[in-house]
């Protein structure tokens, strides 16, 4: 599987909590969880604010790969657009 170079778009809340960690990105990755991985080897931590054990992605968070909900197995491809949005609950 080649390597895709993704733009990805990660939410205020998650990067307020790694400084340094800008909202828009480019991440070379096959997959969304090589994505995950690489975020984790710039900012450690990160995969855990995004996955649960399993591995999952976290209940609270939404994934989307060029406007579809991704799972960790989801293909990248080039220019791949990736939006991490968490969750919005409330009443």
């Amino acid at each position: 599987m080649a390597t895709a170079v993704a733009t990805v778009y990660l939410p205020a809340s998650l990067v307020t909590l790694f400084p340094g960690a800008p909202r828009r990105l480019d991440v070379e990755a096959a997959t969304v969880a090589a994505l995950v991985e690489a975020l984790n080897a710039r900012w450690p931590g990160m995969r855990d604010r995004l996955c649960a054990p399993g591995p999952s992605i976290r209940q609270h968070i939404n994934i989307f790969v060029d406007g579809e909900r991704a799972t960790l197995t989801t293909a990248l491809s080039p220019k791949s657009v990736v939006h991490v949005i968490p969750a919005v609950s409330g009443g």
